[in-house]
C-alpha cells in the first residue's frame, strides 16, 4: 500500500497551464453533460476513497507549500497515484452546478490565499448576475418539495480554520429572508443565550471594578462630565484616577469604544503565524452526504462539526508526522554542518550573519528556545541570505555590531544513538513555560537593538503596575529608552503614558527624576515629537485630582520649554499655565506654575505678548498665597523685565504702567488707600531696579571703552542690596562680575567728571522716574506706617543700587528743593505744608540712611533736629516726625543717633521744641534697651520733669508711664515711681487739671501690663485719691472730663487679678466715688458703675464664703459647676449643632 496520495489542490494550476487548461475543458464538457451528481470513478468524492486506510490521509491534508515535508513526500508518491489527480475547475464546475453557492466561495477563497486563482470561480463570483434569484433548485432540496424560484437555504458557511476570519466573512445568508426566519434565527439565539452557562454566571467584584473604571473612562472622554461625577459619587469605594486600584494583576484595557470596534474580530496574536489550508480527500465525503431530515439546518450545523473535528484530528497527526521529519532533516543538516565546520571555519558565520540580517522585525530577530527543540539547533536557517554584512573594521568601530554578526553557536553533541522522537520526549520533562505571554517574551532572546526596544514596549505596561510605588522611579530609564527609541507612535505614547502616572502622588525627588526625564527625552527627540507625544501628556493631568499631578504638569511645562517649538511656546503652554494660574487652588502648584512662567517669558519672542505677560504678573502679585508672590519677585519679574529690556519698553512701557496704576490708586484711596494693592505694585517697581540699572550702564556712553584685560578690582559685598535671587543680581544681568566691575568703575567716572550729556538712560530715571516718585510720596497719607515702610524700601534699594554719587547728586537734590528745611521758611500760623507729609519719613529712613559714613550720619541727625524745631515752632502735627522715628527706632543701629537728635530738643531754648522731644521720648522707649533707657532717656526726663514750663513735665508723663509698662530693672523702675510721686503728691500739683488728666490716662494705658506690685501699690491707691479729690471738684467741666478718663482707667483695671484687700480698701471705694459723679453727670455710666461694683463685691462675698469654709478648692469647684450649668443650658437652647454651635463660644460685645 502506498505510503502517501495525493492532494489535488497541493499543485499550482500555473504548471502546463496551456494543457491544463485543454484538459479541464474536456472534464467541464464531460461533468456538465452528465446530470448525476456524481463525478468519475476517479473522482476523490467517490465512495472508494473511502477504502484508503486513514495511514494515507496523515500528509494528503494541504498544509503551507513552503513546507519541505511535502515535497519530499510528493516526491516519494508512486505515479499511479498522482495520475488519479482531478482537475480543480472539475471540482469548481460540480460545486456551481448543484448552486453550492458558499462552499463554492470558500474553495475560491482558499485558492486566492494559496495564491492559486481559478478563472471559472473569479468570473462567477465577480458577475452580480449569478445572485438574484433563480429558478433553478439545488439537487439537495428536491426531495424537501421546494419548487423553482424557492428561496436559498439560509446554512452556516463551511470556513476552514486558517481562513475563518469574523470581522470580514458574515454568515447571515441572504439578506431578504422573510421574517420567519429573522423570528426562528432570534428564539434560537435566545436559546443559545439562556442555556450559555458563562453568561449565567453572575458578575464578580474584579469584573464589576474594571467596568466601572471602563464606563466612567467613556463618560469623562465624551464630555458627560456630571454623569462621570455621579457615577464616581456612586462607586466611592474605587479611585478611577489609577487602573491598578482596580485589582487585576493586567494591564489596562482599551476604552469601550475600542471593545465596541473590535468585539468582532480576533486579535493579532504576537506569536508567528502560518497561512495553512485544509483540502479534502476523496474518502472525507461521500457523494450525497446531505441527508435528508426534517430540520435540514440543524443537520448540516450537525454535520459541519463533525467535519472540522474530523479534520482537526488529521491536521494533528499530519502536525506530528511533519515535526518528526522536521527534526529529522534538522538532524541531518547539523551533521553535515559539523563535517564542513573544520574545512570551512568562517562559512558558518558568514551564513548566519546574512540569514540574521534578511529576517524580518520583530520575528526573526529572536533567539525562540521554544524552536530550539536541540541544543545546537541553528539560528534562522530557513531563511535565504539577501543582503551583506558589514565589514571588519566597520564592525570593530560599533561593538553593538557584534550582536548582530554573532557566529553560529555549536554545542557538543553526545556519542549516544538516541532516536530525535525520544530525545524530544526526554526534553520535554525540562520545565518550560512557553504558553503563556512571559514565557513567550522569555523564550525570545532579541538579537539587535530595534528588537529590544520591541520588547521593552511589550513587557513594560505588564512590569510597572506590579513595582512598589517607593521604586518606581527606577523604572524610568528605561521608560524613556524605550519610548526614545521604540519604532511605534502608539507604543510610545503609551510608554509616556505611564511615565506621567508612574507614581501615584509622586514626592520632589520622583518628580524632578521624572522631570530630568522629560528633559533627557526631548533633548534626544527634537521639538517636533516633544509636542506632539509629550505635551498631549501635560495636557489630559491639567486638571488631575492630585495636586502632585498637577504640580508635575506645571513643573513640566518650564522644564520643556527650551525644547518646544517657538509658536507652541507663546501659544499652548502659555495657556495651558494661564489657567492653572486662574484655577488651581493648590498654592505649590500656583508657585511652580509662576517659575514655569518666567522661564516661558526668558524663550518668548512674539512682541504681542507683552500684555497678557503683564497680566498674569499682576495676576500673580495679587495672589493670597506669600509663596506665589516669592516666586513672582525671584523668578518671574526678572525674566518678564530682560524681556521687555530686549524689547525696548522697560522705561517707556513697563514702569509708567506701575506708576499709573499707584497714582489711580491714591486718587481712589482718598477715603480709605487699598494698602495690599499699593504694596503690589511698589514690590513689583522694587524688583525692577536691577534690570534698570543695568539698562542704564548697558546704554551708557562708555561701553564701548570697557575693557577685560588686566586687573580688574572686585566689586564691594555691600555695593549692592542682597539681591532675592541670583536673577536679581546685578552682575547676573549684566553677565559676569568681572563686566560689571569694570561698568561701574566707568560708571562712576563718568558721574564725576563728564556728567549725563546723552546718557538718555539715566537722565530718564533722573527727569521723569524721581519727580513723579516724590509726587506719588507726597500724596500718601503719613499715618500709615505699611506705605511709608514700603516707599523708604524703595528709595534705600534705587539709592544702593545706582549708588552714593547719584543719591548725592540726584537724589539728595530734588528732596531739599521740595522740603526747604530753614528757620527762616517757618510760618508760625501756617508751617511748611510738605514737613506733615510721608516725603519727611522717606526721605529720612530711605535716601538719608543708605550709606553709614559720619557725613551721612550728621545729615541725617541734622535733619531730623531741622524737622523737629520747624514742626513745633509752626505748632503743626507731629505725624511725619513720629513716623520717621517709628522707621528709624525698628533698627537698633539708629537708637544712639535718635537719642543724640531729642537730646538737642531737650536743652533746646523754646519749650514747644523740649514739648516735643518728650512725646518723642515715649516712641523710643519701646524699641530701647534697658541700658540706653537708664543712661540717657530717663536723666532726660527728670531733667525736663523738672522744666520751669508745666507743659514740659505733662509732656514727660506718658514717657514715664511708658518705662513702668516696658522694663522691668527694680531701680530704674522706682526713680520712675518717685517722680510720678511727686507729681500727685507735691502741693504745686494740686490744682494741675492737665497733669491729672495726663496721668489719669496713663494709668489706664499702662495699667493692666505693668508690673503688679506697681499697680497694686500705686497705681489703685492713687487713682481712688483722685476719685475722691474729684467728688469735690466744683467746676462742673474739669470734674467730668477726670469722672471720664477715671471711668476709662477702672475700666481697663477691671480685667487684671486685684486682691480682697485692695478690692475692698481701694477699688471698689473708688468706684462708688466714681459713680456719685456719674449719677449727676452722665447717668448711662452710672449703670456700668453700678454693675462692675456689684460684681466686685460678689466676687469679695464669693471669696469670704470660701474662707469660711476653709476651703478655697470648693469655691473655685462651685464656680466650675456653675461655668459647666450655664453652658450645658446654652448648649440646651441651640436648635441646630452645626449652624449655631460657633455663637456659643463668640464673645459678648
Amino acid at each position: 500500500m502506498a505510503a502517501d496520495s495525493v492532494n489535488p489542490f497541493n499543485l499550482s494550476d500555473s504548471e502546463n497551464e496551456a494543457e491544463q487548461r485543454a484538459e479541464d475543458g474536456v472534464d467541464t464538457e464531460r461533468s456538465l453533460s452528465d446530470g448525476a451528481p456524481g463525478l468519475p470513478s476517479n473522482n476523490p468524492f467517490s465512495p472508494q476513497a473511502d477504502a484508503e486506510p486513514p495511514a494515507l490521509l496523515l500528509s494528503s491534508t494541504r498544509t503551507s507549500p513552503s513546507v519541505e515535508g511535502i515535497s519530499v513526500a510528493a516526491a516519494a508518491m508512486p505515479s499511479s497515484l498522482a495520475e488519479t489527480r482531478v482537475s480543480v475547475d472539475v471540482i469548481a464546475a460540480q460545486l456551481i452546478r448543484d448552486q453550492y453557492f458558499l462552499t463554492a466561495l470558500e474553495f475560491h477563497t482558499e485558492l486566492l490565499e494559496s495564491g492559486r486563482e481559478l478563472p471559472r470561480l473569479r468570473d462567477y463570483f465577480s458577475n452580480p448576475g449569478n445572485f438574484e434569484r433563480q429558478s433553478g433548485t439545488p439537487p439537495a432540496c428536491k426531495d424537501q418539495g421546494l419548487g423553482p424560484g424557492g428561496p436559498l437555504n439560509r446554512v452556516g458557511s463551511i470556513s476552514t480554520l486558517d481562513s475563518l476570519d469574523f470581522a470580514r466573512y458574515s454568515d447571515d445568508g441572504n439578506r431578504e429572508s422573510d421574517e420567519r426566519v429573522a423570528e426562528s434565527d432570534t428564539r434560537e439565539r435566545n436559546k443559545n443565550y439562556k442555556s450559555n452557562p458563562e453568561i449565567q454566571e453572575p458578575i464578580r467584584p474584579l469584573e464589576k471594578r474594571a467596568l466601572h473604571f471602563l464606563v466612567n473612562e467613556y463618560l469623562l472622554k465624551n464630555e458627560y462630565k456630571l454623569s462621570a461625577i455621579t457615577f464616581s459619587d456612586e462607586n466611592d469605594d474605587q479611585d478611577f484616577e489609577l487602573w491598578d486600584d482596580v485589582g487585576l494583576n493586567i494591564p489596562k484595557p482599551p476604552d469601550l469604544l475600542q471593545i465596541y470596534r473590535n468585539c468582532g474580530s480576533a486579535l493579532p496574536s504576537p506569536r508567528d503565524t502560518v497561512d495553512v489550508s485544509v483540502g479534502v480527500e476523496a474518502g472525507e465525503l461521500t457523494g450525497n452526504y446531505i441527508v435528508q431530515k426534517p430540520d435540514l439546518l440543524q443537520q448540516q450545523h450537525t454535520e459541519m462539526v463533525e467535519e472540522f473535528e474530523y479534520q482537526i484530528s488529521l491536521l494533528n497527526e499530519e502536525k506530528q508526522s511533519l515535526a518528526y521529519q522536521i527534526k529529522k532533516l534538522q538532524s541531518e543538516i547539523q551533521s553535515l554542518r559539523r563535517t564542513v565546520s573544520p574545512t570551512l571555519p568562517d562559512q558558518g558565520s558568514h551564513l548566519n550573519s546574512l540569514s540574521s540580517s534578511s529576517t524580518p522585525l520583530d520575528n526573526g530577530q529572536y533567539l525562540d528556545i521554544r524552536r530550539a527543540s536541540e541544543p545546537d539547533k541553528p539560528h534562522t536557517e530557513s531563511n535565504p541570505p539577501t543582503q551583506t554584512i558589514s565589514s571588519p573594521t566597520h564592525t570593530s568601530t560599533q561593538p553593538h555590531a557584534k550582536l548582530k554578526c554573532r557566529g553560529t553557536v555549536v554545542f557538543d553533541q553526545p556519542n549516544r544513538k538516541l532516536s530525535p522522537a525520544f530525545q524530544q520526549a526526554l526534553l520535554s520533562f525540562c520545565k518550560m513555560s512557553a504558553d503563556s505571554r512571559l514565557g513567550a517574551e522569555v523564550s525570545r532572546i532579541a538579537d539587535n537593538e530595534e528588537s529590544v526596544m520591541l520588547m521593552l514596549g511589550r513587557c513594560l505596561p505588564h512590569i510597572v503596575p506590579n513595582v512598589l510605588l517607593a521604586k518606581r522611579e527606577e523604572l524610568i530609564p528605561l521608560i524613556l529608552c524605550t519610548a526614545c527609541l521604540h519604532p511605534e507612535p502608539k507604543e510610545r505614547d503609551q510608554l509616556l503614558h505611564i511615565l506621567f502616572n508612574l507614581i501615584k502622588r509622586p514626592d520632589d525627588e520622583q518628580r524632578r527624576m521624572i522631570l530630568t526625564g522629560c528633559v533627557a527625552f526631548a533633548r534626544h527627540v527634537g521639538p517636533t515629537r516633544v509636542e506632539a507625544e509629550l505635551l498631549p501628556q501635560c495636557w489630559e493631568q491639567i486638571n488631575h485630582k492630585y495636586s502632585e499631578r498637577r504640580l508635575l504638569v506645571a513643573e513640566a511645562c518650564g522644564a520643556l520649554a527650551p525644547y518646544l517649538p517657538k509658536e507652541m511656546r507663546s501659544s499652548l503652554v502659555l495657556s495651558m499655565l494661564q489657567q492653572m494660574l486662574a484655577e488651581d487652588k493648590a498654592d505649590m502648584v500656583r508657585e511652580a506654575v509662576v517659575k514655569s512662567l518666567a522661564i516661558i517669558m526668558g524663550y518668548i519672542d512674539d512682541p504681542d505678548k507683552y500684555s497678557q505677560g503683564f497680566e498674569l504678573m499682576l495676576l500673580s502679585l495679587g495672589d493670597p498665597s506669600e509663596r506665589v508672590v516669592s516666586a513672582i519677585h525671584q523668578v518671574f519679574i526678572p525674566a518678564f523685565a530682560a524681556w521687555t529690556t530686549e524689547l525696548g519698553i522697560l522705561q517707556t512701557t513697563l514702569i509708567p504702567s506701575l506708576l499709573a496704576r499707584i497714582e489711580k490708586l491714591l486718587k481712589q484711596g482718598e477715603h480709605g488707600l487699598d494698602e495690599h494693592k499699593l504694596h503690589m505694585f511698589l514690590s513689583a517697581l522694587q524688583s525692577l531696579i536691577p534690570p534698570l540699572f543695568s539698562v542704564v550702564l548697558q546704554n551708557a556712553p562708555f561701553t564701548h571703552r570697557l575693557t577685560l584685560q588686566g586687573d580688574i578690582p572686585p566689586i564691594e559685598v555691600t555695593r549692592f542690596p542682597r539681591p532675592a535671587s541670583p536673577l536679581q543680581d546685578v552682575a547676573t544681568v549684566v553677565g559676569s562680575r568681572e563686566m560689571l566691575s569694570g561698568l561701574l568703575i566707568l560708571y562712576v567716572y563718568q558721574l564725576e567728571h563728564e556728567g549725563t550729556t546723552g546718557w538718555d538712560s539715566l537722565l530718564w530715571v533722573v527727569n521723569q522716574l524721581l519727580p513723579q516718585l516724590i509726587e506719588i510720596v507726597g500724596g500718601i497719607s503719613v499715618t500709615s506706617t505699611t506705605c511709608v515702610h514700603e516707599f523708604s524700601r524703595f528709595f534705600w534699594r534705587l539709592c544702593r543700587t545706582f549708588g552714593k554719587i547719584f543719591t548725592n547728586t540726584k537724589v539728595k537734590p530734588q528732596f531739599q528743593e521740595i522740603l526747604l528745611l530753614s528757620e527762616e521758611n517757618v510760618d508760625a500760623l501756617t508751617g511748611n505744608a510738605i514737613l506733615t507729609k510721608a516725603t519727611v519719613p522717606v526721605y529720612a529712613s530711605g535716601v538719608l540712611t543708605c550709606y553709614n559714613q559720619d557725613e551721612d550720619r550728621k545729615l541725617l541727625v541734622g535733619f531730623l533736629e531741622d524737622v523737629m524745631t520747624t514742626l513745633s515752632l509752626s505748632h503743626a502735627p507731629l505725624d511725619s516726625l513720629k513716623a520717621s522715628f517709628i522707621e528709624l527706632g525698628a533698627n537698633p543701629v539708629y537708637h544712639d543717633m535718635l537719642l543724640t537728635v531729642l537730646w538737642y530738643g531737650v536743652v533746646h531754648t523754646s519749650a514747644l521744641v523740649r514739648c516735643t522731644a518728650a512725646c518723642m521720648f515715649e516712641l523710643l522707649v519701646k524699641g530701647v534697651n534697658e541700658t540706653l533707657v537708664a543712661q540717657r532717656v530717663v536723666p532726660a526726663l527728670i531733667t525736663l520733669s523738672s522744666d520751669p514750663e508745666m507743659s514740659v513735665r505733662i509732656s514727660t508723663i506718658p514717657a514715664f508711664g511708658t518705662i513702668m509698662e516696658m522694663v522691668t530693672h527694680k531701680e530704674l523702675l522706682e526713680r520712675v515711681k518717685m517722680q510720678l510721686a511727686s507729681f500727685l503728691e507735691d502741693p504745686q500739683y494740686q490744682d494741675q487739671h492737665s497733669l491729672h488728666m495726663e496721668i489719669i490716662r496713663t494709668f489706664g494705658r499702662v495699667g493692666p501690663n505693668t508690673e503688679p506690685r506697681f499697680r497694686d501699690e500705686f497705681v489703685l491707691p492713687h487713682l481712688h485719691k483722685l476719685a475722691l479729690d474729684n467728688n469735690a471738684q466744683n467746676t462742673e467741666r474739669k470734674r467730668m472730663d477726670i469722672a471720664t478718663q477715671l471711668f476709662e482707667a477702672y475700666s481697663a483695671l477691671s480685667c487684671c487679678f486685684i486682691s480682697e484687700e485692695l478690692m475692698v480698701n481701694h477699688f471698689l471705694p473708688g468706684l462708688r466715688c466714681l459713680r456719685a459723679d456719674m449719677e449727676q453727670l452722665s447717668p448711662e455710666h452710672e449703670v456700668i458703675l453700678s454693675s462692675m461694683i456689684k460684681e466686685g463685691e460678689t466676687k469679695v462675698e464669693n471669696r469670704g464664703i470660701g474662707q469660711a469654709e476653709g476651703s478655697v478648692s470648693i469655691a473655685a469647684s462651685l464656680v466650675g459647676e456653675d461655668a459647666k450649668t450655664k453652658f450645658l443650658s446654652k448648649m440646651g437652647q441651640l436648635t441646630t449643632s452645626g449652624a449655631m454651635l460657633a455663637n456659643v463660644f463668640q464673645r459678648k460685645k
